[in-house]
């Protein structure tokens, strides 16, 4: 047989076997959608089918024609379908916190489409402070989401992005936020939301829908046996106003994200899920959410068989509607809606209020106006999904993401033709998955840091532990190849089976045996020592910051598909770092005096609290909050600004005739009361590269105000002795103000001080 006819034969027999094994379970090539007129064109006669109508007129008309058992089957995340109505089962879970998320049951990845974009994990691509990456990053999820779900390979609403305070440095979950300050967590997730959201030309439209979770003040995942599930959140109103919600707020006002999702603790003694006021009050009255709101997955189960909130399961599904929740992840909803109806806990129309925020949320995205193939982004497919300019943006990301720590004698960035051979060792350094952290879809192809290097000189590799957990180093075969290399890098750290969702960290130190492992490579190189750390949260690396041996430091986070590309970019100085820590690294000491279940943000010296946040914290740290050095120096020069601004006060106001120490917040005062900062910024060095300008105030000490706050932040690049100029421009109302101990936003009258890199200004607010 020759092998031209071999290989088809071949080919043609496998198609036989996959086609006749396959057939039940073939995948599905086509998207679900409502109002297929075409096959079925009785269904013009339906006015929800009629795109010429509004939105509301739409949904009231698909309302009114359900009865109830079908209303309840669009309560949950499994929705069944109305046949009679041409309207198909749908599946609203998807996830796409950094790429299209395998997690959940609305995507699929398979011979279609066999894996996405897989992104930095977030708190990295927060590192890189730009609020532009941010969005653009989202534009290109959301295209590749859109060509799955034109595949039938993934639905249209994407539980994405989480948008908690990373407060705790053990907590498992914080990888997936944008880190510990409310500021740079409010800019991602509105960033992020719009980059997924927004439609070419149609405001109203929606490209996917987003969801700011976990709502609100949800950061224990599983600690010292406390579970997330019954875990109550003591939170004050003054720290639940200026640290945990703002995030959200900027998701609902500033990003129009279609929906928030409330997590399984509570919150003061009040489950978020069934609080009228976190929920009907705040989201949807005061900030008026265009969308739908969600629970975490099984929280309502938790709410009545965990926390034991209620006494019967219709009581807690009655709670959840009439406090405002619109969708149950699980079946709760759809289990006991009925029967609480029917002993009259919840109304029809309250029903009717959560459908139809459903339903406007697919009638935005497209779900009802026919055919995708024929709608904006028909057009889609397995071609758009890991484009070669995707993956690179992955790459892109991952470089403005790292973060160096530590830089002595100007070690990095090694020299490619100098270096013979490099040692690469440890847990971390040839790694695949591990890179992606979690809520990882399958990527387009892996990176290894190992590869990476490779690509560049030659390597000689050692684990140096079997796994992260690093039970008993490899010392001895580590450092034989470390004492014959020119330079070293150990690519140490964590990984899934270190911090995760529903895995809080104990210690923050590098597990098991890696500092040992460390210490005693650094001790026989001859050259350059450098350790990269791997991880989602800080650690307790002071060691290695101490030791003269150890000459640079690297956090590179969880860097996703492209990141030992990206590793090596910045280590043969391809790349110049930029990133800065968007969280605090407190020592080991820390974590021993503090108890993770401590909610509070602001010290307390009676009992020796120390805070949390750089916000507050005022003791020792291994790193801060914006640390990150460059291959060049930055200079800033302040070009204008205020040194007194006045604030205007209606005729018999209280502070016009007596001291007062701040006023309110308000609109008359407000009004128009902002002012511009400018700054000269030059690059002094020899490598062009990008800076981070940070914006923070000290304000005056009142009301418990924070020891510094950030108000903005810019990324400038620069050629070497380049110079540019970056405007801040500072609302008065909005950035120098803060919130008092009962929750009210006040601006403080007297000295704020305000920082950019080594430089201070002394700004006055009088009345």
């Amino acid at each position: 047989m020759s092998p031209a006819k071999y290989s088809v034969f071949l080919c043609f027999s496998l198609l036989c076997i996959i086609l006749f094994k396959s057939r039940p379970v073939l995948a599905q090539t086509k998207p679900v959608f409502a109002c297929d007129v075409t096959n079925n064109p009785g269904l013009k006669n339906f006015s929800f089918c009629d795109t010429s109508l509004d939105v509301k007129a739409r949904v009231d008309d698909l309302v009114s024609k359900l009865t109830l058992s079908e209303k309840i089957g669009w309560l949950v995340n499994a929705a069944k379908g109305v046949s009679r109505l041409g309207i198909p089962n749908y599946e609203w879970w998807s996830e796409a916190l950094h790429g299209v998320s395998y997690t959940g049951p609305g995507t699929k990845f398979n011979g279609a489409v066999p894996g996405a974009t897989s992104f930095p994990q977030v708190i990295l691509t927060a590192a890189s402070f730009n609020e532009s990456l941010f969005e653009t990053i989202g534009k290109v999820v959301s295209t590749e989401a859109r060509a799955m779900y034109n595949v039938g390979s993934a639905g249209l609403t994407f539980w994405s992005p989480n948008v908690n305070i990373f407060r705790d440095p053990r907590w498992g979950r914080g990888q997936e936020t944008p880190g510990e300050d409310p500021l740079l967590a409010s800019k991602y997730g509105a960033a992020y939301v719009r980059g997924l959201q927004e439609r070419d030309g149609d405001k109203e439209g929606l490209k996917v829908a987003a969801c700011c979770k976990h709502y609100t003040a949800y950061d224990v995942d599983n600690w010292k046996g406390i579970q997330r599930y019954n875990f109550n959140a003591l939170v004050t109103q003054q720290d639940l106003d200026d640290t945990f919600q703002p995030p959200f707020k900027s998701c609902v006002v500033d990003g129009n994200v279609a929906s928030v999702m409330c997590s399984y603790n509570q919150v003061n003694g009040k489950p978020t899920c069934g609080d009228p006021d976190l929920l009907a009050g705040v989201i949807r009255g005061e900030w008026k959410l265009n969308g739908y709101i969600v629970t975490d997955c099984d929280s309502l189960n938790e709410m009545f068989y965990t926390q034991k909130y209620t006494k019967t399961p219709e009581e807690t599904a009655a709670l959840s509607l009439n406090s405002g929740l619109d969708l149950n992840c699980g079946s709760f909803l759809g289990t006991n809606t009925q029967t609480a109806v029917n002993r009259g806990l919840v109304n029809e129309t309250v029903i009717d209020r959560a459908v139809s925020n459903n339903f406007a949320t697919m009638m935005r995205l497209g779900f009802f106006d026919g055919d995708p193939s024929k709608q904006l982004y028909g057009n889609l497919g397995p071609k758009d999904v890991c484009t070669p300019q995707n993956q690179e943006l992955a790459r892109e990301a991952a470089r403005q993401g790292i973060v160096l720590l530590k830089n002595a004698q100007g070690s990095l960035p090694l020299s490619p033709t100098a270096i013979k051979s490099l040692a690469v060792i440890g847990p971390n350094a040839n790694v695949s998955h591990t890179m992606l952290g979690n809520y990882e879809g399958s990527p387009c192809k892996y990176t290894t840091p190992l590869q990476g290097l490779t690509a560049s000189v030659a390597t000689v590799y050692q684990p140096g532990c079997a796994d992260t957990s690093c039970a008993t180093a490899q010392v001895d075969a580590a450092k034989t190849i470390a004492a014959a290399a020119d330079a070293v890098v150990l690519v140490m750290g964590s990984d899934q089976s270190i911090e995760r969702e529903s895995l809080d960290r104990v210690a923050i130190t590098l597990p098991g045996q890696q500092q040992l492992l460390v210490s005693e490579v650094a001790k026989v190189s001859k050259g350059p020592v450098i350790l990269v750390i791997m991880s989602g949260g800080g650690m307790d690396v002071q060691f290695a910051k101490d030791d003269p041996k150890i000459s640079s430091i690297m956090w590179v986070g969880f860097p996703g598909e492209a990141g030992g590309a990206a590793i090596a970019d910045v280590i043969f100085g391809y790349y110049n770092p930029s990133g800065r820590l968007p969280m605090t690294w407190y020592p080991e000491s820390y974590v021993e005096k503090v108890n993770m279940t401590d909610m509070n943000m602001r010290p307390d010296p009676s009992t020796g609290y120390p805070g949390r946040s750089y916000r507050f914290y005022k003791g020792p740290t291994v790193f801060s909050f914006g640390d990150g050095l460059s291959y060049s120096k930055f200079n800033h020069q302040l070009i204008k600004a205020p040194k007194l601004v006045f604030v205007p006060l209606e005729e018999g106001h209280v502070c016009l005739s007596s001291a007062c120490r701040s006023i309110d917040a308000v609109e008359h005062s407000c009004k128009n009361l902002a002012f511009d900062i400018h700054l000269s910024i030059k690059n002094t060095g020899k490598i062009s590269g990008s800076h981070t300008i940070f914006l923070f105030s000290s304000p005056p000490q009142v009301h418990n105000s924070p020891q510094k706050h950030l108000l903005g932040f810019q990324k400038l690049h620069l050629a070497p002795q380049g110079e540019g100029v970056v405007r801040f421009n500072v609302d008065v109302c909005k950035h120098l103000s803060l919130v008092d101990e009962k929750g009210n936003r006040k601006v403080a009258l007297g000295e704020h001080l305000l920082h950019v890199g080594s430089l201070t200004h002394l700004l006055n607010l009088r009345v």
